[in-house]
């Protein structure tokens, strides 16, 4: 695996049903259940500062989490539901899955730009538009890839990069099934103006011909 997977520490939570749930948010925490894997079930709790920021990030739903709980062994975990309260909208309780390494799963991964500084485009004034910083793909658990490289050197002016283009890890597919743009680059402004200003003196050239 490529990536470094984000840590999420969790405590086992004394007790289960709807008593200790409210006591945990009592003290401050969130509870939640750890499931699957072949393991029994798990209450935990988990600080609700923690899950709060964690859940403002965004993408919560689709990051893999090595779960800490102290005595245990840490797992690879992702976050199948969230329960929020119905007037406040902030989190009650959680559903944690287990993975194991050759599970497949959806993450969104961070596309890196390269050799832009040898881009033709870029060399002639061109402005790298970057549409998808990041990609969805359907990943193996256990080889979760950093990052997905495009590769700039070659590309002109009015270039269009789209996913086919480039080369993505082994065991890795998009999750939109279509050929989906992911930058282009685009012509400098003083070009477009330039153009502007062309078509405008045609058009004005066109009326007054008419007349």
């Amino acid at each position: 695996m490529a990536g470094q997977i984000p840590d999420l520490h969790a405590e086992v939570r004394t007790g289960t049903g709807k008593g200790a749930a409210r006591q945990a948010r009592r003290d401050g925490f969130v509870p939640g259940v750890v499931y699957g894997g072949d393991a029994d079930p798990i209450a935990i709790n988990i600080p609700f500062n923690v899950l709060f920021k964690k859940l403002k990030e965004g993408r919560f739903l689709s990051t893999l989490f090595n779960l800490k709980i102290e005595g245990q062994e840490d797992v690879r975990v992702i976050c199948r539901n969230v329960q929020r309260h119905t007037v406040k909208d902030l989190p009650t309780h959680l559903d944690l899955l287990r993975l194991r390494r050759t599970s497949k799963i959806n993450l969104f991964i961070p596309v890196e730009f390269v050799n832009e500084g040898v881009a033709p485009g870029i060399k002639k004034g061109g402005v790298l538009t970057v549409v998808r910083s990041e990609v969805e793909l359907n990943v193996t658990a256990g080889d979760i890839p950093e990052k997905i490289v495009v590769d700039l050197d070659g590309k002109d002016v009015g270039d269009v990069l789209t996913i086919s283009q480039v080369d993505l890890p082994a065991g890795a597919t998009p999750t939109i099934d279509r050929d989906f743009v992911i930058a282009n680059i685009s012509a400098p402004s003083s070009l477009r103006s330039s153009d502007s200003d062309d078509e405008g003196e045609a058009e004005t050239e066109e009326a007054a011909a008419e007349e």
